[in-house]
């Protein structure tokens, strides 16, 4: 019953438009020196990103609608933000020579984890609808 329902929740369809947007918004980002001219632009980037992690987490784990479901997806957005982190220390030492910013590292896995928390949310609230309109079929 896990598998259909979340099938039935559209995250195939919903998951490729959504990383499409983040790649398409990311390169004019990139190309228009947002990041550095609008300074919560990348606090929007984690968000919708780990909301795409989370969903993918569940796209990928079908039926993890337990507790310890939340808290796994929640670990992967975490653990996915933290390679990201690291990718982004690695790139930003080897072309800008920056240091490493810890309180936007931190703010950055925040965001992450708010995304990825509003991912489990969205969820929670489509598989609800589901079950309320397939108990009342019945």
């Amino acid at each position: 019953m896990g598998a259909s329902i979340v099938f039935d929740l559209g995250l195939s369809r919903l998951a490729p438009y959504l990383i499409f947007f983040i790649f398409l918004v990311n390169f004019i980002a990139v190309k228009l020196y947002w990041y550095s001219a609008i300074w919560y632009f990348d606090m929007i980037m984690h968000f919708i990103g780990g909301f795409w992690v989370g969903l993918c987490f569940f796209y990928l784990f079908p039926g993890k609608n337990s507790i310890s479901g939340i808290l796994k997806a929640i670990l992967f957005v975490l653990l996915v933000g933290i390679g990201w982190e690291v990718f982004e220390a690695i790139v930003n030492s080897l072309t800008v020579h920056d240091s490493l910013d810890y309180s936007d590292t931190f703010s950055d896995l925040f965001f992450d984890i708010s995304g990825g928390l509003c991912a489990i949310l969205y969820i929670w609230r489509k598989q609800s609808r589901l079950l309320f309109v397939a108990e009342q079929a019945q």
